[in-house]
Order: C-alpha cells, then structure tokens, then sequence
C-alpha cells in the first residue's frame, strides 16, 4: 500500500489501555505496509464512560458512552478511523460504519485480584465490579459474596481494592496484559467463568464509504478473530443484550467450524441457562438462532431481563 499523502488520523478513548490498544494498531499498519509511525496520527479523546463513574453503566446511557465521542468524529471527518475494545460496541451501529478489521484476540479469561480463586474468598466477601455478567457468575458460584460497584480504569479500580473498598476484583486478562501486568491476578478457567461476548478483541471502526482507508486496513485483520467475535455479537443480537444483561459467549474455531457456547443469568445468578452450537465459519445465522433458543427455552422470570 502506498504511503499515505498526509498522516492517517487514528480515534481512540485516552485511557491508558485505550492508549496501549492504539498503538497496537499503528504499529500492525506500520508493519503491514512499511510504514513509519508518522503516517498515523493518534487522536486521543476522554470518553463520557471514564468520566462518570459513580454509576452503573447500565443508569447514565449504556454501551454508547465508550463509542459516541469517537463516533462524532468519524462522521464529521475529524478521524478516518477509530480504535475499540469490542466487548465495547453496541451491536447495533450506524450503518455508514463497518468493523474493517479486527487484530488477533488477546486472553479471553478475567482474572481475580485479591485471592487466588473465587473459592478463596471468605464468606460474605466484598466483591468490586460494574459488569451484570460477572456479578450473576460470582453470584451463581458464591451466593454469600456481596458485590460492590467498581467503575473506572485498571488503575482506578486496583487502587481501590488496595484502598479496601472490596476484597477482591475482577479484571480482563487481555486488558492487564496490554498495559505490561501479565502477573496481576490468576485467571479464572473458562469453564468456571464464560468470558463476556467479544471479551479480548480489538476491533477498527471506519466508514463504510472510505474505501481507501478501509483497504489499508484490512491488511491487519485476523479473520479468526473476526469470525469468533462475530458469532459472539450475533448471539448478543439475538438476545437483545445490553449492559444491563448478563450474558457470556465465546467462540472458537475448529478448523472450518465454530464451536459457539453461550450462557444467560438473571442478576442475580440464581436463574441460569447455557447452550452450545456448531456451525460452519461465517454463519451468523445459526449464531442467531442459539441466541433465540437460549430465549425460548429460558423461563419467564430469566427472560424477562432480554429481548
């Protein structure tokens, strides 16, 4: 690919894994194409998610406050591309956007920081997170377990559990491993804890209409990644999930299959429902469809936080 006539302007949130995941990016372009770093200007901006973070994501807006700034500025051409976590995303997006790449996933886990392992904990432990998936999991494993909001940055939410506003904490392994913490916290088994939908993925977000910018970057995408994480936000689309469902998913490739497993929780974890499927690579259809099964076989009281 030619080097750009003036430097590729490149969208992300400023927080410091926001930061780590950007040049991530640049340097799997600079890479790809021969490039020097100065063909890619990163545009750092604070997103509404990290400033407001004395309430749940699901009470001030949603999904929407980690994309909407960035979003802004793609359409009124201040960036040709943005920079996200997927687990991110909403599933629905604008349609003048596409996901033109994805980089290959990082740790699926979380990790515990605190103990060595949920069952560690003392009875009635404090609990620190945000996420409804990782509340109904705890819950479902330790019903004893109280839960106490944690929102904020890596740094934010360790400083606070050093501060001793819970015992323990839950943080993405690929997040921690981004910003140099690979021996902070153990990772729970997936077996235990089913990451949430896309959990580990970095996706670029360009406009449907910027053919060039789009050709750059699809020289970096990892069609593995992309293809797992899509049938994991398709499920997400068929259960109408939001950043008040909990809800786990993840994907992997076999070959020229998937192997799909998905799980839904009321909040509480008390009422739980899992499922599985396998299907050719790329078709999001059957994805869709354990999505609607998980609904109708899940009872009224488990449905009624979905669709």
């Amino acid at each position: 690919m030619a080097y750009p006539d003036k430097p590729l302007r490149l969208g992300t949130r400023a927080s410091p894994l926001a930061m780590a995941q950007a040049h991530k990016v640049r340097d799997a372009l600079c890479a790809a194409h021969g490039w020097s770093h100065d063909a890619i200007e990163i545009k750092p901006a604070i997103a509404s998610g990290d400033k407001i973070l004395d309430r749940a994501l699901a009470e001030v807006g949603g999904k929407a406050l980690w994309t909407k700034e960035l979003d802004v500025s793609l359409l009124s051409g201040e960036i040709d591309f943005a920079v996200h976590s997927m687990k991110d995303v909403e599933t629905e997006r604008p349609a003048a956007f596409m996901i033109a790449a994805m980089l290959e996933r990082g740790d699926v886990r979380d990790r515990i920081i605190g103990v060595e392992s949920p069952d560690a904990l003392s009875f009635g432990a404090r609990v620190g997170t945000s996420a409804p998936r990782r509340t109904a999991q705890l819950l479902r494993l330790r019903p004893d377990l109280k839960i106490t909001l944690f929102r904020g940055n890596v740094a934010t939410r360790l400083a606070k559990l050093k501060a001793g506003e819970a015992d323990a904490t839950l943080l993405a392994a690929a997040g921690l491993d981004r910003l140099g913490m690979f021996d902070t916290g153990t990772a729970i088994p997936v077996d235990l804890m089913l990451p949430a939908p896309s959990q580990g993925a970095i996706g670029i977000e360009t406009l449907v209409s910027n053919a060039s910018v789009n050709a750059s970057i699809a020289a970096i995408n990892h069609a593995a990644t992309h293809y797992c994480v899509s049938a994991e936000r398709a499920v997400l689309a068929a259960l109408s999930g939001d950043c008040r469902s909990a809800i786990a998913a993840l994907a992997v490739m076999d070959g020229d299959r998937i192997t799909l497993r998905a799980e839904i929780f009321s909040p509480d974890g008390l009422l739980h429902l899992a499922g599985a499927a396998h299907c050719a690579v790329g078709d999001f259809d059957a994805a869709f469809a354990l999505g609607k099964t998980l609904l109708d076989r899940a009872p009224p009281a488990l449905r009624t936080h979905f669709g």
